[in-house]
């Protein structure tokens, strides 16, 4: 049996518990169970019955901040308020907040009321801050320590802090106006002298983001640095939160994603595949093909231009597809290393010129390989002629290929755009187009017409 056939069958007996109000029957069915895997089983149950369990279980906000958000969202219009409130409030600032941005108005007008004032006015503070900035990926759940504490009451304050704390593995150092003045970890605290001075053991020179930075900068920011967790300051350099390695990692897996999708044409998707709608899965893919349909009436216009070359010589059809797609297929190549390394930081558009030297000599190579199958190919099907022009067209569709898919990615950067929309079904139609005119050109070169 599989995990989800295994969820399954555990999601079956709690809801005939809970159905027949036996909570300490379900409670014992997934008390040994780590509380992402009890977050899996009450997705699988109708959200009244899981209310039902969570409001009995002890580490019920734990489970409900590893609910997707959908389930959340669900789960918290069947809630009585009370129990709500109680359950957003024990949440970490930052997935509290997440949830409150997915809640309706009215729910919304529902909840706040029933929080205490200071979580009321986190919840504010943090969803204010614009979409995809740091300001709304970071937490305000963070330890601070003074300059002029003893080693000995730093570790008595952080002991208070720790409960409400996201990590308490590296505490920041601030003065009265909150400005961020170093940062000590637990490590170096437990190894120094309890009445050494924070200002004297703490590291001045602090890594950190502004808040209104792109949160895509600052899981950058948070892998580079291999950090546990990054300041975030304001315009004053008062830190206002921070933006822990978990929530960056989540950042960049929801990047690389993005980037995956629109790779294959396609607009960015929120939620997961199988719960999109039939409308919005349309209306993501439906404007890159019918674009695309436009793109490839260019392989269709140069095949109608060279019609009496292709009439005369017949055996040039058999070998278009092949031809055609291997430019594509190299361009496609070129343009994944290409946009991921732009998206990594590894190049920069002032690279451009010496990569395309360098990419012209590995598509020259790679050409010059593909030349020699396809043209003794084409001397078996042909004659000496066709195989020559065969191999002349691979090698110049292959490095054609290869050059617009290293260089649009570039182009689409300088230009302000996202590099990951030079998309494999772009970068095909576009060397599809120009294969097929290289091909014809070339063999009416060669071949006699008429």
């Amino acid at each position: 049996m599989n995990n989800k056939d295994l969820a399954l069958t555990y999601a079956e007996k709690i809801s005939r518990a809970i159905e027949q109000q036996q909570y300490e029957q379900a409670i014992e069915e997934i008390q040994n169970l780590r509380p992402i895997d009890i977050a899996d089983l009450l997705a699988l149950i109708e959200p009244k019955l899981a209310w039902q369990l969570l409001a009995h279980l002890p580490n019920r906000s734990t489970i409900f901040a590893y609910l997707d958000p959908d389930s959340q969202v669900a789960l918290a219009y069947v809630f009585p308020r009370a129990i709500l409130a109680k359950i957003v409030g024990e949440m970490p600032s930052d997935e509290r907040t997440d949830l409150y941005k997915r809640l309706s108005q009215d729910q919304r007008d529902v909840l706040l009321p029933a929080l205490a004032q200071a979580k009321r006015e986190d919840i504010r503070r943090l969803s204010a801050y614009e979409e995809g900035t740091a300001g709304a990926l970071m937490s305000s759940d963070y330890a601070t320590l003074g300059a002029e504490m003893t080693v000995a009451e730093a570790l008595d304050a952080l002991r208070l802090e720790a409960p409400d704390a996201e990590t308490i593995y590296h505490a920041y150092v601030i003065d009265d106006a909150r400005k961020l003045l170093g940062v000590v970890s637990l490590r170096v605290l437990i190894l120094s002298s309890p009445e050494q001075l924070i200002k004297d053991i703490m590291v001045s020179s602090v890594i950190s983001s502004d808040v209104n930075d792109d949160q895509e900068d600052v899981a950058k920011t948070v892998a580079r640095y291999d950090l546990i967790s990054l300041p975030i300051t304001d315009a004053s350099g008062a830190l206002v939160g921070i933006v822990t390695h978990d929530d960056a990692m989540d950042v960049a897996s929801d990047e690389a994603t993005d980037d995956f999708h629109k790779s294959g044409g396609v607009s960015t998707m929120v939620g997961r595949l199988k719960d999109v709608s039939i409308t919005v899965l349309y209306r993501k893919r439906v404007f890159w093909l019918v674009f695309l349909v436009f793109g490839n009436l260019l392989s269709g216009l140069s095949i109608a231009n060279f019609e009496d070359v292709i009439a005369a010589n017949l055996v040039l059809v058999f070998f278009l597809p092949l031809l055609v797609d291997s430019g594509g297929n190299a361009g496609s190549q070129s343009a994944t290393l290409m946009v991921r390394a732009l998206a990594t930081g590894d190049v920069e558009m002032r690279d451009w010129f010496s990569l395309l030297g360098r990419e012209a000599l590995v598509a020259l190579l790679l050409g010059a390989t593909m030349a020699v199958a396809i043209a003794l190919i084409g001397y078996v099907r042909g004659d000496a002629t066709v195989s020559l022009v065969l191999a002349l067209s691979m090698l110049c569709v292959v490095m054609i290929g290869s050059v617009i898919g290293m260089s649009l990615p570039f182009i689409l950067n300088k230009l302000g755009f996202d590099p990951a929309t030079a998309s494999a079904p772009l970068i095909t139609s576009i060397s599809d187009a120009s294969g097929v005119l290289i091909y014809l050109f070339i063999a009416s070169r060669f071949l006699p017409i008429g």
